[in-house]
């Protein structure tokens, strides 16, 4: 006697991925860090500006 399993439908491989990485919301990139960079740096040259003689 032979015995037969219905199989599950396959899971997307993608998705386990994304699990192990803790996907979700995206962290703040490079971009963000670089117009703080820029903000900071213009804010610093006009105290300069505002101090110099």
């Amino acid at each position: 006697m032979k015995i037969t399993l219905k199989t599950l439908k396959p899971r997307n491989p993608l998705v386990a991925a994304a699990r192990f990485r803790r996907a979700g919301m995206h962290g703040a990139g490079s971009r963000l860090s670089r117009q703080q960079a820029d903000q900071a740096l213009r804010r610093e040259l006009t105290r300069m500006k505002q101090h110099s003689p």
